[in-house]
């Protein structure tokens, strides 16, 4: 339990960021999904898919929800993974 002001306004904070990163996360683990999942069929729309996902995650990177690192190295994968689906 928090006993200071400062303590429960960085507790209340705490609480705000964990539940916009949260959702942040979701939405880019669904998109994600479906770009793998389009990229490895083969569909029509995975061009559009993969475009859409490597977008998701600079915005996830930018916002500090993900390390700028590990979105690149998921783009890249992602890249090669609709490459060699061709």
């Amino acid at each position: 339990m928090a006993n200071h002001a400062s303590a429960e306004k960085r507790n209340r904070q705490r609480i705000t960021r964990t539940v916009r990163n949260r959702a942040a996360k979701s939405t880019l683990r669904t998109v994600l999904k479906r770009a793998r999942t389009a990229a490895e069929s083969g569909a029509e729309n995975a061009a559009e898919l993969v475009r859409q996902a490597q977008s998701e995650l600079d915005r996830a990177a930018k916002k500090g929800v993900i390390p700028t690192e590990r979105a690149d190295r998921v783009k890249g994968r992602l890249a090669s993974a609709a490459a060699a689906a061709k």
